[in-house]
């Protein structure tokens, strides 16, 4: 073999270990997190432009080039330098950028600010020497070494390959951590897994600064390769290949992410160069843009999972036939022991709980002249309850009484325009969705919100609070540090799934169920958070009469075991055999409470609402 072909077999080796570990890094944000990083390119830019400021000497020693810092560090001390420059950055970007909910604002937000730092960093020449860039950039041990050309190819070979096996390590790590399986919650139903406690906001920053420093890293070790940076080789277009790769290979796998890595970088973008030359010397460059393009094209059209799909977690086989025996019991048994879990108790032992006092015993939950307004039609106004501990109310009213929008409020999903919502005492009225939660205000939704590429164990352990390695830190403990708390979480949801009969699809995705069983995954999961209120929207709604019934069931023992309830439901049979009581809204209002006979036998309520 020619040194000529050994060196360029070594160059595609080493881009392919670069281009593997910001796949992994753009991978992590998008594919498990859902954070669409249309800035992921600047990451790689500021990376490989720190790397080779605290490489060089000061610009004063080379008068041709302007750039800032100039401190000549040794090796690793650059790359180091890089990691933390990609990460504020991130965390300034991601401060703003993240901020919306909606991910095609974030997205928008992103694109525009990388072809504003594009253009500005082209365009200045004391920090950045413009369009010309910086050359010369030592690269790492070359001098101390003295190899050939080819002979330090292969060494730069062995150094890329190191740093892609720690970053696959830590990657590793993150995704298949309990904080793994939450990001991926969060990017299956970012609403759904607020209403559980997380805070989407925060958990989608971290998972962007570790990106950025990750994705810095490998424009770093470009840049030692290389020798030479240029904001030209840094283009807006560039973080769609990427986005290209990883969803060739396979969102959320990382080998996916690196065969994507070599498939699309490495293979689609070299084939114009083995074509006859042209005489127009752009056209390489416009073919490579029309086979991404195809590539692109196919693949969300005939194999939108990627070549390697993510990989589905069998967590049932955790569980031996004898170890889910006596799940079911010392679950019931941990169940009982928790105030907090009453409603678990109950569904796992069917006892029922003794009825409160209604005299005695405060509200569970008190709205006082709670408002809200959208375009000046006031979709809550001043409405004012109170729920009973330990028993279920029905909130009921005709299409547009603002059901939902007070639920809402209370739960932290829209922020009220005035009133209170007083739990304990204390007014949680504007607080987020997940301060709501962690009080133990936990809510379903009118529409299933199940995380549907996970499997239903999944959607459960995902539920349960403070879990060891359900944070980033946690995370690359490993996972014996959050073993014996998972199997104690997998015990519980297993004794549910027991009883919900639903142990055939414990492995499951979740969006493969039916709406009836994705309804009582839903329930399930809302449970595992251990409930003080549990605050359920339309839970009947789109479930077929068998699955009704069995829902209901489900429901009456949570209320003998004395968990607190608001349902809303149009299915008022239901209403009647689940709830003790029942408040009727109108137009905002309320209108009524009292048991269903009580509200039959009322002119309003039967005018406004049982009539029509």
């Amino acid at each position: 073999m020619s040194s000529a072909v050994s060196s360029y077999i070594a160059t595609l080796l080493i881009y392919l270990g670069v281009n593997g570990i910001a796949c992994w890094a753009l991978n992590l944000q998008f594919g498990v997190g859902g954070v669409m990083n249309f800035a992921f390119i600047i990451y790689q830019a500021i990376g490989a432009y720190i790397t080779a400021v605290l490489t060089l000497p000061s610009d004063k020693v080379l008068a041709d080039e302007n750039y800032i810092l100039g401190w000549h560090l040794p090796w690793p001390l650059p790359l180091v330098g890089a990691a933390v420059a990609g990460a504020l950055l991130a965390l300034a970007v991601g401060s703003f950028s993240l901020r919306p909910r909606r991910r095609d604002f974030q997205a928008t937000v992103m694109l525009v600010v990388s072809i504003i730092t594009a253009t500005l960093v082209s365009t200045e020449q004391g920090w950045f020497n413009g369009n010309q860039g910086l050359f010369g950039i030592p690269q790492p041990f070359a001098a101390s070494l003295g190899l050939s050309i080819t002979g330090y190819d292969w060494f730069f070979v062995g150094l890329t390959a190191v740093f892609a096996a720690v970053a696959w390590f830590f990657i590793a790590r993150l995704a298949g951590s309990p904080w793994g399986r939450r990001l991926r919650a969060m990017r299956e139903n970012a609403e759904a897994i607020e209403s559980l406690g997380t805070n989407t906001r925060k958990e989608s920053l971290k998972v962007y600064v570790i990106g950025g420093a990750l994705g810095a890293v490998s424009g770093g070790l470009l840049v030692e390769f290389i020798a030479a940076w240029s904001p030209a080789a840094w283009g807006t277009g560039e973080t769609f290949i990427y986005f290209v790769a990883i969803i060739v290979g396979g969102l959320g796998n990382s080998f996916g992410s690196l065969f994507g890595a070599f498939l699309v970088l490495g293979v689609f973008l070299e084939l114009p160069t083995f074509l006859p030359q042209m005489s127009n010397a752009n056209i390489e460059e416009s073919l490579q843009s029309a086979f991404i393009g195809v590539l692109i094209l196919v693949f969300l059209w005939w194999r939108p999972q990627g070549i390697f799909p993510e990989r589905r977690r069998k967590l049932s086989g955790l569980l031996s036939a004898a170890d889910r025996e006596a799940a079911v019991v010392s679950a019931v048994a941990e169940v009982r022991d928790r105030a907090v879990e009453k409603g678990v108790a109950a569904v796992l032992a069917g006892e029922r709980a003794p009825a409160p006092s209604a005299e005695r015993a405060p509200a569970a939950l008190s709205v006082r002249d709670l408002r809200v307004g959208f375009g000046g039609v006031r979709a809550v106004d001043g409405l004012s309850f109170d729920l009973a501990p330990g028993l279920a109310t029905g909130l009921i009213g005709p299409n547009g009484a603002g059901k939902s929008t007070a639920l809402k409020l209370i739960a932290g999903a829209i922020r009220p325009q005035g009133g209170q919502v007083l739990v304990d005492g204390a007014d949680v009225a504007g607080w987020p969705a997940h301060r709501v939660a962690r009080l133990g205000l936990i809510r379903t939704f009118q529409h299933t919100s199940e995380f549907g590429k996970l499997t239903v164990l999944e959607n459960l352990l995902t539920a349960a609070p403070r879990q060891p390695g359900d944070s980033a830190a946690g995370a690359l403990l490993g996972p014996r540090h959050a073993r014996r708390r998972q199997q104690e979480l997998l015990a519980q949801a297993w004794a549910l799934l027991v009883d919900f009969g639903l142990t055939a699809h414990a492995d499951s995705y979740a969006g493969q169920l039916s709406g009836g069983q994705r309804r009582l995954v839903e329930i399930m999961r809302s449970l595992m958070a251990q409930p003080r209120i549990l605050l359920l929207d339309e839970p009947m709604a789109g479930v077929n009469p068998t699955l009704r019934l069995t829902i209901e069931e489900h429901l009456k023992r949570l209320r003998d075991g004395g968990l607190t309830m608001l349902m809303i439901e149009h299915e008022l049979g239901s209403v009647e055999r689940v709830c003790d009581s029942v408040i009727v809204m109108a137009q905002g209002k309320l209108l009524a409470t009292g048991t269903m006979a009580e509200l039959r036998a009322n002119q309003e309520v039967v005018s406004a609402y049982l009539a029509g």
